[in-house]
């Protein structure tokens, strides 16, 4: 039933205007330049400090390295990182 569901969601994505991450919740990742990330879509924070920050995501995790790490914004859907992002991983569940 789960299958049928995410590929009625995927197919009502593809027909409306209403983009992929919102009807499937997927992340939506908007990066500016090396220092400033923006994360939507995320499930929960997993780990951080000054070099990484790891994200609980709907199916696995989003890690990300790099240095000087300050969180700028953390709301509900969002969260804003600021520092020298280096890498930007998902990993399976």
């Amino acid at each position: 039933m789960r299958k049928w569901s995410a590929h009625l969601k995927k197919w009502f994505a593809e027909v409306s205007d209403i983009p992929e991450d919102v009807v499937l919740g997927s992340p939506r990742l908007t990066l500016i330049g090396q220092f400033r990330l923006s994360i939507e879509n995320y499930r929960g924070v997993l780990a951080f400090s000054k070099t990484e920050l790891k994200l609980a995501m709907n199916k696995g995790e989003l890690h990300i390295a790099g240095d000087d790490f300050v969180l700028e914004t953390i709301l509900e859907r969002e969260i804003v990182l600021q520092g020298r992002v280096d890498d930007v991983r998902f990993v399976d569940e």
